[in-house]
């Protein structure tokens, strides 16, 4: 794997940079292309944004790390069908991994335009780059594309019946990759994350909005009664299962689910950022109806195939992320 060139698109966002930094310690040559506008350091300039100077700290260290690790970085807005392709031809890579995307369900739901062109334009544009070269292209996906879960544990082959822009959009996402597989013979990998969190993410994932709360003495909000599961994943969790799929040639048109595997209660969260911060106050609001009700998702199949092992219960990742957390805030606040 030494040297193997893996080109990131969307590569400075909150999965991106930490798979970059993991690839480049295994060995590979990571090469990240990103418009920085998405979720990103052009995106926090407005001064309405809550905890904007934190954001843009933290984006400012995902910069820091990657030059630290010399980690090749264009920016370039990956919408542009020409321009893009001649980046792409230049680094010539062996494995493309399609990260670029509006990642937020309410941000899509209230700009579907933007979640398109962001999300499918740029998907297109990688695969019709990749297809006469065949090269292998790594799709990120959602668990969201499932909807609402029937099975208590759901599997790669449970019929997807997304709820609302988001999802709807990572499910054709997936039927555009398998298209270009059937039409062009190209090599694919799906991957469907679940309730990330981790180190340096500014999405506002549920995880993510309790630390910077309890961190600041604000209540925290929950919407519905705290007792729905999710299948809550830490971010080095995915990052090995994504790694593995450019290792194992198993993964070679498949569709994984990376969770833990496990789903807890919301309220489970709570309890360990009490641990914490034993003042904190908890709201309870009414349940986003546009949120699918979710649980644990199987991951045996990656297991199997790839040899997949989740090792970040919410007990340990969670209280990772808060330590993290805590030291970074600390840093910059002295």
């Amino acid at each position: 794997m030494k040297n193997k060139k893996i080109l990131l698109v969307g590569g400075c966002g909150f999965i991106g940079h930490n798979l970059a930094l993991t690839l480049k310690k295994c060995g590979f040559s990571p090469h990240i292309v990103d418009s920085m506008s998405v979720n990103n350091i052009l995106s926090f300039t407005d001064t309405e944004i809550v905890n904007k100077s934190l954001y843009n700290s933290i984006l400012n260290n995902r910069i820091d790390l990657l030059k630290q690790n010399d980690i090749k970085l264009t920016v370039q807005d990956a919408r542009d069908y020409h321009a893009i392709s001649r980046i792409y031809a230049s680094i010539d890579p062996d494995i493309i991994i399609h990260l670029a995307a509006v990642s937020h369900a309410s941000k899509s739901n209230k700009d579907p335009h933007s979640t398109f062109d962001h999300s499918l334009r740029t998907l297109e544009n990688t695969l019709d780059f990749a297809k006469t070269k065949k090269i292998h292209v790594i799709y990120l996906s959602s668990s969201m594309v499932y909807g609402n879960f029937k099975q208590e544990k759901v599997d790669e082959d449970a019929v997807c019946e997304p709820i609302g822009i988001y999802g709807t959009l990572k499910l054709s996402g997936e039927l555009l990759v398998k298209a270009y597989n059937q039409v062009f013979d190209l090599p694919y990998t799906i991957i469907r994350p679940s309730a990330l969190y981790g180190e340096r993410c500014v999405s506002r994932r549920v995880g993510q909005i309790f630390i910077e709360n309890a961190i600041q003495s604000l209540d925290i909000s929950i919407n519905g009664d705290g007792e729905e599961k999710l299948d809550f994943t830490y971010i080095a969790d995915l990052v090995d299962g994504i790694k593995l799929c450019c290792e194992k040639k198993e993964a070679i048109n498949q569709t994984f689910n990376l969770t833990y595997g496990n789903a807890k209660k919301i309220n489970s969260l709570v309890d360990i950022l009490k641990s914490e911060f034993p003042d904190i106050n908890v709201n309870y609001k009414a349940r986003d109806q546009l949120m699918p009700e979710r649980g644990t998702l199987s991951v045996e199949k990656a297991k199997n195939l790839i040899n997949y092992n989740p090792t970040f219960s919410i007990d340990k990742g969670y209280t990772k992320y808060i330590s993290w957390y805590k030291n970074f805030w600390k840093k910059i606040n002295n």
